[in-house]
């Protein structure tokens, strides 16, 4: 009998993001600590939310009307406690992001047809509407990786927006 595999970590902060991103997004030329990686076969990976900007810059347009609302605040704020947005929220050691895993045993996944294997990923995706409660507005992407011994989902998502 197969089982779920549903882990959630937080990132917490932008470098650790982009990094993230790096990764899911498969823009590295090789992958030294995960030699799992086929990465001839990245070009079968699916985007089931695309991002077509780095993380960074799709998190700055997520969290875009309290960044204004932030850079407001340091207008009135003493000149030796004013700090970029950037600052604050690497400074703050809150989680920036949350990347939820989602996947199963390979057993699974052998037997499901490449139109199941998007029911399942579209169940996926329902669940963190429905269930968890985000908004496609907070996801800043969401892929399938099918370039390792088990497909899985990477969804990068801003927990808190305003």
């Amino acid at each position: 009998m197969s089982y779920a595999i549903f882990r959630c970590k937080g990132v917490k902060s932008l470098s650790d993001l982009s990094n993230r991103g790096k990764h899911n997004k498969r823009e590295k030329e090789s992958y030294k600590t995960n030699p799992d990686i086929r990465i001839e076969d990245s070009s079968k990976n699916i985007e089931l939310i695309k991002c077509d900007k780095k993380y960074i810059e799709k998190f700055y347009e997520i969290t875009k009307d309290y960044r204004l609302e932030f850079n407001e605040r340091m207008k009135n704020q003493r000149s030796d406690r004013k700090k970029s947005f950037y600052q604050m929220v690497n400074d703050s050691k809150s989680v920036v992001a949350d990347e939820i895993l989602f996947t199963s045993d390979k057993i699974f996944f052998d037997s499901l047809s490449k139109e199941e294997l998007m029911k399942w990923a579209n169940t996926v995706l329902d669940f963190v509407y429905e269930d968890m409660g985000y908004k496609k507005e907070q996801i800043i992407h969401a892929t399938l990786h099918m370039d390792e011994k088990t497909p899985h989902i990477h969804l990068v998502v801003v927990p808190c927006i305003l």
